[in-house]
């Protein structure tokens, strides 16, 4: 579990640790690193701007890329037992009908697990064998390893010093800018979109999305109930939640039980989380002080349901290569980790991008054209991109032996990175 501890006593319990790590962020992909360093003898400092683990969740599905994060954590049958299995996928017309069912679970069954499980739950599962935390605190500059760090109110607090900084914090991350990133690209759609949570309803194995005219409908299973997602142009969100849901309800012909519980889980939620749907990406992950992470690093559209997944792996492989870095080999390493990773990711981002462009088109010719495409693209076709990644995930500890012998031909000293 992520227990809040002082900034001081974190920093003192690495002092004789091989490589000291500091994390920026206790999200997925800054958490996931966190678990392989610890596994591995290191105690990472991980700090949070957040004042307290108070982040209000939302659904995930994760892809058989994970799982050897999980197996390595030794936490995989926590993540059966905290997971739900996702079997089949649904999508509707804007007026409801339901077009098409394959079988997804099935597609990706020979990779391994295809669960959906609650943000919450991923930390939970994530920080199984403890992981310490200084809540409320960020990092205001970086330079020459030399860390400065902050409380949310921009007062100093200490500075340390150390051998690599990681910038794991989120889409809108302060430590692009800290750490010298050049300018994100960034994908606005102008969407956003209501999280809430459902009483169990129907099949637990199925998600469903229902793609409409200027909306978006998606139920998805977690363990023991139902993410929603409610979304659509941020100017027609402005009624909020319930008219919006209302104004929905009144333009689908064939809603069912099991959507109209979800409408009615979002017109009834007292705070529902809000999601902007934007995605950002870096032209490079290694910097002069410091790397990106997770969504840091490559921000995902949900379109594709891969980003947390992404940022697992990523946060994975690197700590996987760490095993094998010291301060002499670390720049090598961390720059074979860019030149095979970043790739992985950019191309499911790009996949994101792609079905975003189908989603937040308008327009009922465009719905009808979306359909009859729907109807002849199968899941399998539209996620071939990233069933490929999944099949062809790279051996982390392969990876760091290449860039260990590239540097030692060269003779370098790669503290420079």
């Amino acid at each position: 579990m992520l227990t809040a501890t002082p900034l001081a006593d974190q920093i003192a319990a690495q002092r004789e640790d091989r490589l000291k790590v500091l994390i920026v962020g206790a999200g997925i992909a800054g958490l996931t690193l966190s678990g392989m360093l610890r596994r591995d003898g290191l105690h990472p400092v991980v700090v949070d701007r957040m004042p307290a683990d108070d982040h209000p969740g939302y659904m995930l599905a994760l892809m058989p890329s994970v799982d050897q994060a999980f197996i390595d954590l030794g936490v995989r049958e926590q993540y059966r037992t905290a997971s739900t299995p996702l079997v089949r996928y649904s999508f509707r017309s804007h007026r409801g009908r339901t077009l098409r069912t394959d079988a997804l679970g099935e597609l990706l069954s020979i990779y391994g697990d295809y669960n959906g499980i609650s943000r919450g739950a991923l930390v939970e599962i994530l920080t199984d064998n403890g992981c310490p935390v200084a809540f409320g605190t960020t990092v205001d500059t970086v330079a020459d390893g030399i860390a400065r760090f902050t409380d949310r109110d921009g007062a100093p607090v200490v500075e340390a010093s150390f051998d690599l900084v990681v910038g794991a914090d989120g889409i809108r991350s302060r430590m692009r800018d800290v750490l010298g990133a050049a300018e994100a690209d960034v994908v606005e759609t102008g969407w956003s979109g209501w999280v809430a949570w459902a009483a169990e309803r129907g099949d637990p194995a199925l998600g469903e999305e229902l793609w409409g005219d200027g909306f978006f409908l998606g139920v998805y299973p977690v363990k023991g109930r139902l993410g929603v997602f409610l979304g659509g142009p941020d100017d027609e969100l402005r009624v909020g939640p319930a008219a919006f849901a209302a104004d929905v309800r009144s333009r689908v012909a064939e809603l069912g039980p099991r959507l109209s519980t979800a409408l009615d889980a979002v017109a009834s939620a007292s705070d529902p989380y809000l999601w902007r749907l934007d995605d950002a990406r870096v032209s490079n992950w290694v910097l002069p002080e410091g790397i990106l992470l997770g969504d840091a690093a490559a921000g995902f559209l949900p379109t594709a349901g891969i980003g947390a997944g992404m940022a697992m792996e990523s946060g994975w492989m690197l700590g996987r290569m760490l095993a094998h870095a010291d301060r002499s080999t670390l720049a090598a390493v961390l720059a074979e980790w860019e030149r095979v990773e970043r790739p992985r990711v950019e191309s499911a981002q790009t996949n994101s991008r792609m079905l975003a462009k189908m989603m937040f088109r308008r327009g009922r010719v465009v719905a009808w054209l979306r359909e009859s495409a729907m109807r002849m693209l199968s899941v399998r076709a539209a996620l071939g991109p990233i069933v490929r990644l999944i099949a062809d995930r790279p051996d982390p500890d392969s990876v760091a032996l290449t860039a260990l012998a590239s540097a030692s031909d060269l003779g370098e000293n790669p503290r420079s990175a």
